[in-house]
C-alpha cells in the first residue's frame, strides 16, 4: 500500500466531519427530567418518557435549545428561528421507543464556517498546488508553508443520544463475538448535537485540526467537557476519493469508532491509501460504514450504508413547531465569552506569543484562565516584564501538563525566577514538583535547597579563567574552527562551580574569553 503523500499526488481527498457532542454540562436529559449522569448505576436515571412507554410526552429541554444556538452563533451559522423535530426510526436496543428525535431538513443551526489555520508538519500534507477551498477561494500559503482554509458547515441539529450497549466476551468491545451484551438506558434521551461540515477538509491533519478547534469553541462555551475518551465527543469520518482536476465525487465511506485525534488521523490516512489501492487496481468502492481498528491499524466494514429512506423521517406529532424570538437568539449571544481563536490572535498580538503557544493555552478555558491570572501579576514597568510574561507562557506550555494544584502565584513565581536565571529549565521541573499541591512559594523551596544559580561574573570569572588553563586541547580545537567544544567547557565550568554558576553567563564568558 502506498503511503499518504505519494497517493495524494494523484488522487484528491474529499472529507466530511460529522461530529457528535453530548452536552454534558446540564442537568437534564433532552426531553424528560431524569438526571444527567454517567457514573451512576446503570438504568437508574429512567422513566416512561426516556424508555418510549405509551403515552409518555416529552417536554424539550429549554437549556438545550440555548446550547445548541450558543454552538451556532461561535461557528458562524445562520440560526433558523422556525424549525421542528422528526421521528427517526430504526430497530435496535439502544433506543427502546424504536426512533430517534431528531431535525429534518432545517436545523436550529445551518450554513456556517471555521475558518482552520494549518501550521508546522500538518501543512505539509496538502500538497502545495492545491490552491483551492472547498468554496473555491484560494489558499494562499505563508513563506513557512503554513495556511489558513475556510471549512463550511451545513448544519448542527439537535437530537437524543441512545442508550449505551457493553459487549461482553468479544474483542475490543465489540458485538461480533460477544457472549452476552448489556443495555445502560441512562445515556439515552442525553441532549445530542450533532454538527455535519460539507466536504471540505482534504488531509487528515486537517479533519484533526478541524475537531481541536470544534472541541476548544465548545468547551469554552460550557456546553460540553468533549471528552472523546468517555464518549461526549464523537466523530464519524466521510472519506472518498478523485483524480486530481476531476470534479465529479467519488463514492464514500464512513470511518466509525473515532474515539482520539489519533485515531481520526489514522483512520482517515489508511481509508486514503485504501482506496486508492482499490481504485490503481480496477477496484470499486462501496458505499458502507468500516470500522477503526487501531489495534491492527485497519477500516473493516460494519454495514452496507442505509439511505434516508430506510428511517422512514417524518415530523414527531408530540412536539410542536419551535419559533425562536429574537430575544431568545440574543440571550444566548450573550452567553458567549471570548472564543479561542479571538484569544489566541490576542495572546499573540499582546504578549508576543508563538501561535503555536498561544493556540494550546488559549484552547483550554481552565489553562487560559491561570496564564491571564499569573500575567496580570507581572507589574507594568517592572524590569524585564515582557521576558517574565514570555516565561509564564513557557511554563504554562512546557512545565505545567500534568501538575493540576498550581496557582497562578507560584506560576508567576517561577516565571520570573526562569527569566532572571536564578534557576536552570531542569531545577524548575524540580521545584513545580515541590510546590504542586501546596502553597509553597518557588522562591521559598529554590533558597531552602540552595538551587539559586550565581550570576555574579566577578564570582563566575576566577572560575572561566581556570578551566580555559587547564583545558587547552579544547581551547586549540575551538580556535581550529570546532565552535561546539564550548558545551564542554561549560560543562567544566559548572563541575568546578558544583553547578551553582548560571550557564547561560558561563558559555558567554567562555567565548568572549576565547574570541579575545
Amino acid at each position: 500500500m502506498k503511503k499518504l503523500q505519494e497517493v495524494l499526488r494523484d488522487w484528491e481527498a474529499v472529507i466530511g466531519l460529522e461530529v457528535h457532542t453530548e452536552l454534558t454540562t446540564l442537568d437534564t436529559k433532552m426531553f424528560c427530567n431524569c438526571r444527567l449522569s454517567h457514573d451512576d448505576p446503570p438504568n437508574t436515571n429512567v422513566c416512561p418518557v426516556c424508555l418510549g412507554m405509551p403515552g409518555a410526552l416529552p417536554v424539550p429541554n429549554r437549556k438545550a435549545i440555548q446550547s445548541i444556538v450558543m454552538a451556532g452563533l461561535a461557528t458562524n451559522c445562520q440560526i433558523m428561528k422556525h424549525s421542528m423535530f422528526y421521528r427517526k426510526h430504526y430497530f435496535y436496543p439502544d433506543m427502546a421507543k424504536n426512533f430517534q428525535t431528531t431535525q429534518g431538513p432545517v436545523a436550529f443551526c445551518m450554513h456556517g464556517h471555521l475558518d482552520l489555520s494549518v501550521e508546522g508538519e500538518g501543512a505539509a500534507e496538502r500538497p502545495e498546488w492545491e490552491s483551492t477551498a472547498g468554496d473555491g477561494t484560494p489558499v494562499e500559503r505563508a513563506a513557512d508553508g503554513s495556511y489558513t482554509v475556510p471549512i463550511r458547515i451545513l448544519r448542527i441539529h439537535m437530537e437524543e443520544d441512545a442508550a449505551k450497549m457493553v459487549h461482553s466476551g468479544g474483542t475490543e468491545g465489540r458485538i461480533t463475538g460477544a457472549s452476552e451484551s448489556f443495555i445502560d438506558y441512562n445515556r439515552c434521551g442525553t441532549p445530542l448535537i450533532e454538527l455535519v461540515t460539507e466536504p471540505d477538509l482534504r488531509t487528515p491533519e486537517e479533519a484533526r485540526l478541524f475537531m481541536e478547534d470544534l472541541q476548544q469553541t465548545f468547551r469554552t462555551l460550557g456546553i460540553s467537557d468533549c471528552s472523546l475518551e468517555s464518549g461526549s465527543m464523537r466523530c464519524d469520518g466521510n472519506i472518498s476519493l478523485r483524480r486530481r482536476g476531476e470534479t465529479r465525487l467519488g463514492t464514500k465511506a464512513e470511518m466509525k469508532n473515532i474515539n482520539s485525534f489519533k485515531s481520526l488521523h489514522d483512520a482517515l490516512e489508511y481509508e486514503i491509501c485504501r482506496q486508492a489501492e482499490v481504485l490503481e487496481e480496477g477496484g470499486i468502492i462501496y458505499q458502507e460504514t468500516r470500522h477503526w481498528e487501531p489495534s491492527h491499524h485497519r477500516t473493516v466494514v460494519m454495514r452496507v450504508k442505509e439511505t434516508e429512506d430506510d428511517y422512514r423521517l417524518f415530523p414527531d406529532p408530540d412536539l410542536a413547531p419551535f419559533d425562536l424570538t429574537d430575544d431568545f437568539i440574543n440571550e444566548a449571544r450573550a452567553r458567549i465569552p471570548e472564543l479561542p481563536h479571538a484569544k489566541r490572535d490576542r495572546y499573540v498580538r499582546d504578549f508576543g506569543l508563538k501561535p503555536a503557544d498561544a493556540r494550546q493555552l488559549a484552547g483550554d478555558p481552565a489553562t487560559a484562565a491561570l496564564f491571564e491570572s499569573a500575567v496580570a501579576l507581572v507589574k507594568p514597568g517592572e524590569k524585564d516584564a515582557a521576558k517574565v510574561q514570555a516565561t509564564v507562557a513557557n511554563v504554562m506550555v512546557n512545565l505545567l501538563p500534568g501538575h493540576e494544584g498550581v496557582s497562578a502565584e507560584q506560576v508567576f513565581s517561577l516565571a520570573r525566577l526562569l527569566a532572571t536565571d536564578a534557576i536552570t529549565f531542569a531545577q524548575a521541573r524540580e521545584v513545580l514538583e515541590a510546590v504542586d499541591g501546596t502553597d509553597d512559594d518557588p522562591e521559598r523551596v529554590v533558597d531552602e535547597r540552595g538551587m539559586r544559580q550565581v550570576s555574579d561574573t566577578s564570582a563566575l570569572a576566577p572560575i572561566v579563567e581556570e578551566v580555559l588553563a587547564r583545558c587547552q586541547d579544547q581551547v586549540n580545537q575551538y580556535h581550529d574552527g570546532n565552535k561546539k567544544v564550548v558545551g564542554y567547557l561549560v560543562g567544566q565550568c559548572m563541575k568546578a562551580s558544583k553547578g551553582k554558576g548560571n550557564p547561560k553567563l558561563f558559555n558567554q564568558m567562555l567565548r568572549e574569553a576565547l574570541e579575545a
